[in-house]
Formats: C-alpha cells, sequence, structure tokens
C-alpha cells in the first residue's frame, strides 16, 4: 500500500507489484535502523579477495580488453589491488596504456612492475596518500595516537575520506589502529617505514 496526501485527505492507494528479490549492499550497516536490517532475510559479509582470485577476475577482463597478458604480470597486479576487483581493473587499463607506449601492448611482469612503481602502489598495495598518511603520524606525531581532524589537517584531505577510504584497509593490513585516545601506527608500520621506532625513515618507493 502507498499513502497519498496527508491529514483526513490521506489515501491508500494499492498497486500489483510482480514478486521480486531486493539486494541491498552497505559499508555501514550499523547506520541501518533494526527494523529494517531484520527485512533482510540473509545477511553475509564480504571480505577483501584473495591474490589468485583476483588474478582470474584480471585475465577475464584483459581478454575482453584484447590485452595479452601473463599470468605472472597478472597476479603482481592482483597483489596491488588492495584485494578488490575495481581497483585491480582500474590498475590493469593503466598497465595495459604503459605496455602499449613502452613495449609492443604485451602485459609481461617486467612491464607490469615498472608501470606500477611509476603510479607509486607499492607491493602492499599502498599508494602515495597511504604514504602520506602513516608518515605523518611516525614523523610529526612520533606513531601516535592523534586525533582523525589532527591527522586530516596534516595532510590535507578530509577526515570523512580517511576514515571511510584509507583507513579501512590500513587497518585490514596491520598498519593502523584506533585507540581510545586517537590513531596510531603499529609496530608493522615503523619497521615498513624505517627500522624501529627509533631508527631512521625510509622512503616508501625508494
Amino acid at each position: 500500500d502507498i499513502m497519498i496526501d496527508q491529514g483526513p485527505n490521506a489515501r491508500s492507494v494499492q498497486i500489483a507489484v510482480e514478486p521480486f528479490t531486493l539486494i541491498g549492499a552497505t559499508t555501514r550497516s550499523g547506520l541501518l535502523t533494526a527494523p529494517l536490517r531484520s527485512r533482510f532475510g540473509i545477511n553475509m559479509r564480504l571480505q577483501y579477495y584473495d591474490h589468485e582470485t583476483l588474478r582470474g577476475i584480471i585475465m577475464r577482463s584483459a581478454g575482453i580488453l584484447n590485452t595479452p597478458i601473463e599470468k605472472e604480470a597478472a597476479l603482481e597486479i592482483s597483489r596491488r589491488s588492495r584485494g578488490t576487483p575495481r581497483i585491480a581493473n582500474l590498475l590493469l587499463r593503466r598497465v595495459r596504456d604503459f605496455a602499449d607506449v613502452k613495449g609492443d601492448g604485451h602485459v609481461r611482469l617486467d612491464i607490469a612492475k615498472h608501470a606500477l612503481d611509476a603510479l607509486n602502489v607499492d607491493e602492499n598495495g599502498l599508494d602515495e596518500m597511504d604514504a602520506r598518511l602513516l608518515r605523518a603520524i611516525l614523523t610529526k606525531f612520533k606513531g601516535g595516537p592523534v586525533g582523525l581532524n589532527t591527522i586530516a589537517t596534516a595532510i590535507g584531505e578530509d577526515s570523512g575520506t580517511i576514515e571511510e577510504v584509507y583507513e579501512p584497509y590500513l587497518i585490514q593490513q596491520g598498519f593502523l589502529q584506533r585507540t581510545p585516545r586517537g590513531r596510531e601506527c603499529t609496530t608493522k608500520a615503523w619497521e615498513y617505514f624505517g627500522e624501529g621506532q627509533s631508527g631512521p625513515m625510509k622512503g616508501l618507493f625508494g
């Protein structure tokens, strides 16, 4: 039933609807009301894709793009795709461009590595903004803890973007953690960028 108008003039109109299946997706299920969540009979949580599954997706996408690609090159792209097919397909297109300009159009392992390094995407899938975020916490705030708004000001990025786009992957990979006092880099982040918490910092891509 659909309610039309308000007050004394309100009336209900029935519309016949064919049987259908409704699928909903969200990254913030906690913001949904309990009655709405309970309307969905099956609730599932999706995880990041593993490297082998992503490699298969990349191989298929390369076929659609008519781009010859080696399995090793596809695996290299999958390792740097943050477990996300959308990112994998995006990187594949950029690597294909490098292969067309720097090579013969065939995506080989050396071309893939060269292209991804040029795009500032490292072996863990961290890009330039990930590096800026972690470096800011490590160098400017001694590893944290530090508040989200302070980090946003330090790197010139919106706090909502940091929280929803960059943080989840960094936390999932063990580079960052949330504490009651703010964000804090883990031992893994210290080791990845330097030589321990008191050691000199190293470049991410150097």
